[in-house]
């Protein structure tokens, strides 16, 4: 790799021997994946992955000490992913001791190691860092130190920043040093995309479920979408950016995709269109069929598949403004028309805490409230990894929480049915 002397005297020491050694863990990071350099991180702000306090991770806080010790902390102030307790989510007395003594007992630790290396608010946890109301929205052709794959795709694809998918502590490292490796998703050849989806639904589909059906299929790679404008519009308006949020973590965590570009929508794809498309890429047709096949494959991990759902969780990633509201007016009428003042599942709906600030300003937590639904920051997927938890049979509409926990998938019109009438 062929290094600045800026940070070749990083890497040799002049800087302090911690900083050299995450200089080394960068640069060999780099290599890896065959950088030829490094260059600069230029957004205004960063995000971190790793937020919760895991007991287990002793090595990730003796880490933060030394850096914090050597004064090697963050370039930029950051963002966090979701905290992993909420007392207002439902839990029993063995679920919380579970939580609080042998899960998370270093999680008020943690966060006073995130703040001394830089997190921006004592509010700053969420996965989606890049929503108006919590103010780390990079722009477009930002160079970024991101790991949580949600928010990666999202950054790469909606905002046209450039992000690769890192590991956790990774990132932290590339925002100590303030540099990241030219390789991947950074560069304009490995934005190119290698498929083209043809969407010929009937109607709009599913966020989560044409996500899932992608990322299973591309898994890596970036696809180039076609058809979806018909039915999400060609303005990046709240309604499109929270399609998109919803899409782009199915695409992530049900494959691997850290870039995608949507025909006549998403920055580039308005920009350069289908010279994006990589010579003999490969074509994925997705109608109403191909996704019904899909939703149908999904297993099943609960214990007893007959099971009453005992617990629904929405918001993974984190709900935006608009889908708080969106969905305070769907309880309601699901509620009215199944003659239930009350969801009859208990139900938490998550958004990051300042979404949830401007939420509680709006006559929609009132009405909210009033039908049941439990409003958190927490992630959903923390909570599930709690060996009690898991077991338990939840109900979902995200393909992410899907994927990594046992919670069962359904859309959003069979959710809404299922907290307000109730049934299987």
């Amino acid at each position: 790799m062929i290094l600045t002397e800026e940070q070749k005297a990083i890497l040799n020491g002049e800087k302090g021997e911690t900083l050299a050694k995450v200089m080394e863990s960068v640069v060999r990071y780099g290599e890896l994946f065959g950088a030829e350099k490094l260059i600069p991180i230029t957004s205004e702000y960063t995000h971190l992955v790793t937020s919760f306090g895991l007991k287990a991770l002793g090595p990730v806080y003796d880490l933060m000490d030394k850096l914090i010790a050597e004064g090697a902390i963050s370039t930029q102030k950051f963002s966090v992913d979701p905290r992993p307790c909420d007392p207002k989510v439902p839990k029993n007395f063995l679920q919380d001791f579970i939580f609080k003594n042998f899960m998370y007992s270093k999680q008020d630790f943690y966060e006073g190691q995130l703040k001394q290396l830089g997190l921006m608010d004592d509010n700053a946890f969420t996965c989606t860092c890049y929503m108006d109301e919590v103010g780390n929205k990079p722009k477009k052709g930002d160079i970024l130190s991101w790991a949580e794959s949600s928010a990666v795709v999202y950054a790469n694809s909606v905002l046209g920043a450039r992000c690769n998918r890192n590991s956790g502590i990774i990132d932290i490292m590339q925002s100590v040093v303030g540099y990241v490796p030219y390789f991947g998703l950074v560069t304009d050849e490995g934005r190119k995309a290698t498929w083209v989806i043809e969407v010929k639904t009937t109607k709009k589909p599913e966020a989560q479920l044409l996500g899932s059906a992608i990322g299973m299929k591309v898994m890596e790679d970036v696809p180039y979408v076609k058809g979806l404008d018909k039915w999400i519009g060609s303005e990046l308006d709240d309604a499109a950016c929270t399609y998109l949020k919803d899409f782009g973590a199915a695409t992530a965590s049900n494959g691997a995709v850290g870039l995608y570009h949507i025909d006549n929508l998403t920055p580039e794809a308005k920009e350069l269109g289908e010279t994006l498309i990589a010579e003999n890429a490969q074509v994925y047709v997705i109608d109403d069929a191909e996704l019904q096949r899909v939703y149908d494959n999904y297993p099943i991990m609960w214990k007893n598949k007959d099971a009453k759902p005992k617990l629904c969780f929405m918001g993974c990633p984190h709900m935006s403004l608009e889908q708080l509201k969106s969905w305070t007016d769907k309880v309601e009428a699901g509620l009215k028309e199944a003659g239930n003042s009350k969801v009859v599942i208990p139900t938490v709906f998550t958004a990051a805490p300042k979404v949830l600030e401007q939420f509680n300003k709006t006559d929609y937590a009132a009405r909210l409230s009033a039908t049941g639904v439990i409003t958190s920051y927490i992630c959903p997927l923390m909570y599930m990894n709690n060996p009690l938890c898991g077991p338990m049979p939840v109900i979902t509409s995200s393909n992410k929480l899907r994927t990594y926990t046992t919670a069962r998938y359904y859309t959003d019109d069979e959710i809404l049915v299922q907290i307000t009438k109730g049934g299987n």
